[in-house]
């Protein structure tokens, strides 16, 4: 128990009340905020943590007592959010002095786990202090920063309920803990040199354990024992930095040298390990894609201060703010085309190749401070990293030591690990901004698990989101708690992780679901999952279209009672009539919708096969319109000898050829047809690389040829938009030699018209003026702006996502919000309203 210099004998009409703050309030140092407060305003009583939230008693005159209730939210600490302050009268009891009580468990779980945030400023300045106990500890951390979500076991949030647990305190580390007014005051990490945890550096030639061994093996034969243990005496053998390598040498110092040689290093991090090389060396980056098989799917990097990353990318307001904020999530940054190579380091060509951006963060841990180097206290080593997760390509990222010893063998030459255990995997959140707003791409570490407000009530329930970025959603009342990055469910040991991670957060949450809500795709991996858990719960199939509206809805604040124009392109989405959808224009609210227009079908050849291969899309797309397949084009000039006939023969008996109207395929169609990308090695590339070469033709006008032919409206069925005017046209331009940016550019100028034309026509129809862009097409910024500058132009109110992705990523939320549907009366699995 902590007790604070008494306050004065309280008056004869002292007032006591009882004070429940709920929101995020623990972990974020709270309780010494409210001992400074109540002792401030000459306040008896006391403070605790519960699984309810922070509860208070305080006593005193009745102005200091309505002086601090009222002063609770607005002062609070930086890293707390406060929901709600439930204040009660109870009887007085004459006391002095304000306490801080230990925890109190038990009860129905209402508070709220913060998520893990960047290293403060305060830390930083100590962490290169030579004078400072923490001077180059690889885990420094305060009640202002540090793990937080990653680390926690239960509830109510104290070290006991941390992976902390193993790691007892030093006596001055104890001491700060302890002291209310100290700046580390019960925060769960505090830790130092002398009470670890401890930083190790393993190399190949160390030796790590092969392939077949026990993958749950102690990588610190030193440690204590038990789920969470850590060392148990003494200080760390070698460095200063309480560090230890094979060689003696410090693991940091050692790592950087490895790094700055060429060598790809797995690196522990909050949410787990990341795979890190020199992203200025190209031979480097060259060999970590070849053993990630990563295609060329861009990289992340990690650069040591805004300057190293100013000649490279285009910096505005926001963006500077989100990449030096509490959580430095990935930040995609158009590339500088002019950037200067004489300038500072410069990453390799194969970081980003065909991407119009680059993918920034800067160090959110000490350790990644101190792997770059803390100024002219470090030097050498590299100053600009690629940091990509730690996994193999299709698995989720790895978090336990020993597993990262076996299943990043062959793809790391080292490995800097330590005996901090995490308990709950967190992939980097991705971000970038759109017209001067956050548009997030990835909502994972630092942003999970705060809640999502409902604008209405949900009873009890999950949602399981889809197959590709899953993260699933729990909901009730008016909260709502989307899940960490999850991955894609075509492999059982991401679907092993769903597992985990949704026990986990009903742990954390409190949320015990009553309905399940899935996807409507018959095959989907994520709605077999629900269904063999269902145990009797209602189970409600959501159609993928519908959930990404509702979700633009949801996070805009909207209660379903109007309908909006719901605009939703992306590359798959299973239909009601069993056609793979993806260019949808929806009626909807969150009970239903209507099929208004979608994309004309054409013909998918082989279903994955045409992802993987746009050419083949593009070859599909101009039979559907009536074009030859000139083999002057580039998409039949590249097709294999002897694929093209057997193409065309699969097209015309229909053979393995399911009908789509997806967006995302068009992208992909176009992106090949003007000789862009043939070959996509991961998800959207072709229409990234479509999108990089728009970028380099800005001032290309509309131009009227390239347009879409909207058949004439029939009773009872929707509108087609039919791409063939616009596939003409740019044949026509390809075989005259007009440049593929140019084509890339006309073609973003059609979509963008393409909307507006059909969002017209549905306000003519049903007065709705509110239309929401969604769907992962619209991370495209260049027609993400396009859209809702014609909408808004045209006079309509635009909706568009800030904080949950409007690719996959947010699918939970909108499934979430649907399927609350069945609370308000509908029976129970019953399908919501649909009409195609």
């Amino acid at each position: 128990m902590t007790t604070a210099r008494p306050g004065p004998a309280p008056a004869a009409v002292a007032r006591r009340t009882r004070v429940v703050v709920r929101g995020v309030v623990q972990g974020v140092g709270f309780r010494p905020f409210v001992y400074t407060l109540a002792t401030g305003l000459r306040l008896s009583g006391h403070v605790t943590n519960t699984a309810d939230g922070v509860v208070a008693e305080v006593e005193g005159a009745p102005e200091d007592v309505a002086a601090f209730c009222a002063r609770l939210a607005p002062d609070a600490p930086p890293l707390a959010r406060v929901e709600s302050v439930e204040a009660a009268e109870v009887t007085a009891s004459g006391g002095s002095g304000f306490t801080i009580v230990p925890s109190r468990g038990g009860g129905a779980v209402r508070t709220l786990v913060p998520p893990d945030t960047a290293t403060c400023e305060a830390c930083l300045a100590e962490l290169a202090d030579p004078a400072d106990r923490r001077y180059l500890h690889p885990f420094i951390t305060c009640t202002h920063c540090g793990p937080r979500f990653t680390i926690v076991t239960g509830l109510p949030y104290d070290r006991a309920h941390t992976t902390m647990v193993g790691f007892p305190m030093c006596p001055d580390c104890a001491r700060e803990y302890a002291d209310p007014a100290d700046r580390r005051f019960h925060a769960q990490p505090v830790a130092c040199h002398r009470c670890g945890p401890r930083l190790r550096l393993v190399t190949a030639a160390d030796g790590p354990a092969p392939a077949g061994a026990d993958p749950h093996a102690d990588p610190y034969p030193s440690a204590g024992s038990g789920p969470y243990s850590g060392p148990h005496s003494g200080p760390y053998s070698g460095s200063s930095s309480g560090s230890s390598s094979g060689s003696g040498e410090d693991p940091v110092a050692a790592a950087r040298r490895m790094l700055a040689a060429g060598a790809i290093l797995a690196v522990k991090g909050l949410g787990g390990y990341h795979l890190a090389c020199d992203a200025t060396n190209p031979d480097a980056v060259t060999e970590l894609r070849r053993r990630k098989a990563r295609g060329d799917k861009p990289f992340a990097m990690m650069a040591a201060e805004l300057a190293d990353i100013e000649p490279l990318a285009l910096l505005g307001p926001l963006e500077r703010a989100l990449l030096t904020g509490g959580v430095r999530p990935v930040v995609l940054l158009r590339r500088r085309l002019d950037a200067p190579e004489h300038r500072g380091a410069v990453p390799a060509p194969t970081v980003a190749p065909g991407s119009p951006d680059l993918g920034f963060m800067l160090p959110y841990t000490p350790l990644h401070h101190l792997l770059l180097g803390l100024g002219t206290t470090d030097p050498e080593g590299p100053r600009l990293l690629v940091m990509t997760s730690g996994n193999r390509s299709g698995e989720p990222i790895v978090t336990d030591d020993a597993e990262a010893l076996t299943r990043l063998a062959g793809l790391a030459d080292a490995w800097l690990l330590h005996d901090r255990p995490i308990h709950v995997p967190c992939d980097d959140s991705v971000v970038r901004v759109c017209d001067g707003e956050q548009l997030t791409l990835r909502r994972s570490r630092g942003y999970a698990p705060l809640p999502v407000a409902l604008p209405v009530d949900v009873a009890p329930a999950l949602a399981v989101g889809g197959d590709l970025k899953n993260t699933f959603c729990l909901g009730a009342g008016r909260q709502a708690w989307l899940s960490a990055h999850i991955g894609d469910m075509d492999d059982l040991a991401t679907q092993l992780a769903l597992t985990s991670a949704e026990t986990q957060l009903e742990s954390v949450t409190g949320v015990r679901p009553d309905v399940l809500a899935v996807d409507r795709h018959p095959a989907y991996r994520s709605a077999r999952w629900a269904r063999d858990r269902a145990a009797g719960r209602p189970v409600v199939p959501v159609q993928h279209h519908h959930a990404h509206v509702a979700a633009a809805m949801t996070e805009n604040g909207l209660d379903g009672t109007a309908p909006v124009i719901g605009v939703a392109f992306d590359g798959t989405g299973y239909g009601l009539d069993g056609a793979v959808w993806g260019g949808e224009f929806l009626l909807a609210d969150y009970a239903g919708f209507e099929r208004f227009a979608h994309l004309a079908y054409v013909p998918l050849p082989g279903g994955d096969a045409a992802v993987r291969r746009p050419y083949r899309m593009a070859l599909a797309h101009l039979r559907a319109a009536g074009l030859a397949a000139d083999l002057a084009l580039p998409c039949a000039s590249v097709c294999p000898p002897g694929e093209l006939p057997l193409l065309e023969r699969q097209l015309d008996r229909e053979v393995n050829c399911a009908p789509t109207s997806s967006m995302g395929r068009l992208f992909d169609a176009v992106s090949s047809l003007a000789g862009i990308c043939h070959h996509a090695g991961y998800e959207a590339q072709a229409a990234i690389e479509l999108e990089a070469a728009a970028l380099r033709a800005p001032d290309v006008a509309e131009d009227g040829r390239y347009a879409f032919r909207i058949g004439p409206p029939r009773p009872g069925t929707a509108l087609s938009a039919d791409p063939a005017p616009l596939l003409t046209a740019a044949v026509a331009d390809v075989l005259d030699g007009t440049p593929p940016a140019v084509v890339a550019a006309r073609f973003h100028h059609a979509v963008a018209r393409l909307v507006r034309t059909v969002c017209a026509a549905a306000r003519d129809r049903t007065g709705v003026e509110t239309v929401a862009l969604t769907g992962g097409v619209f991370a495209n910024t260049l027609l993400s702006s396009a859209c809702a500058a014609g909408l808004r132009e045209d006079g309509f109110t635009v909706l568009r996502h800030r904080l949950v992705p409007p690719n996959d990523g947010g699918l939970a939320l909108g499934q979430l919000v649907v399927a609350a549907r069945v609370t308000d009366g509908a029976a129970p699995g019953a399908p919501p309203r649909e009409r195609q």
